[in-house]
């Protein structure tokens, strides 16, 4: 399986991270803010226990230590916690990296680290947390795409179901989503659409 999966939920809690992990999502990114040490490695120890048994790959928020510690295999960084990070150590571990980018040098400094892939975003306007960055568009993704060549490359932002062939088309490998789901009427019948659209993608 490529990795992230074409279908790329990110939760804040693990009750969203097992439920999606039953319906047969492959790639869950854990994003739970501002806890402390002792809180993050308890949530991401939970989480990764949740998914045992099922197929899912559980991706790290932030919380690189904890990651570490708690024996996870696959992280996520934004900007200001990549300039905060020991990448010796993460990559020591074995740990995945993937990073956030929303302009030029924040791509420079993406790619200088090496991950395994770049997130893009946010593509659309999206209400979930303030944004210092414009919505980059559909256009954008294209561009991305020729600049990171062969490493994944993961839209995010504001995106639901209805675009998500036009995102792929436009040189998306993945589709990170967050509100699609977790402000959906029917999480459940929206994964699946999610995930059936992605084995057809695939």
């Amino acid at each position: 399986m490529p990795y992230p999966d074409k279908f790329y939920p990110v939760v804040h809690n693990v009750a969203w991270v097992t439920r999606l992990a039953l319906l047969g999502a492959g790639t869950i990114q854990l994003r739970a803010k501002d806890l402390n040490d002792s809180e993050a490695l308890q949530i991401v120890s939970d989480a990764l226990e949740a998914i045992k048994g099922t197929d899912a790959k559980l991706v790290v928020n932030d919380y690189w230590r904890a990651a570490i510690v708690a024996g996870a295999t696959h992280l996520h960084l934004g900007q200001e916690d990549l300039a905060d990070a020991d990448l010796s150590e993460i990559r020591k571990a074995g740990l995945t990296l993937g990073i956030s980018t929303h302009d030029d040098a924040e791509l420079a400094t993406a790619l200088a680290a090496k991950p395994d892939y770049i997130a893009l975003g946010p593509i659309f306007p999206t209400t979930l947390k303030s944004m210092r960055f414009a919505p980059q568009g559909i256009a954008k993704i294209t561009e991305w795409k020729k600049r990171v060549g062969s490493i994944p490359l993961v839209a995010i932002g504001g995106i639901k179901f209805e675009q998500s062939a036009e995102i792929f088309a436009a040189g998306a490998d993945s589709i990170a989503v967050v509100g699609d789901v977790t402000q959906n009427a029917d999480p459940d019948a929206r994964v699946r659409q999610w995930l059936g659209q992605s084995a057809e993608a695939a």
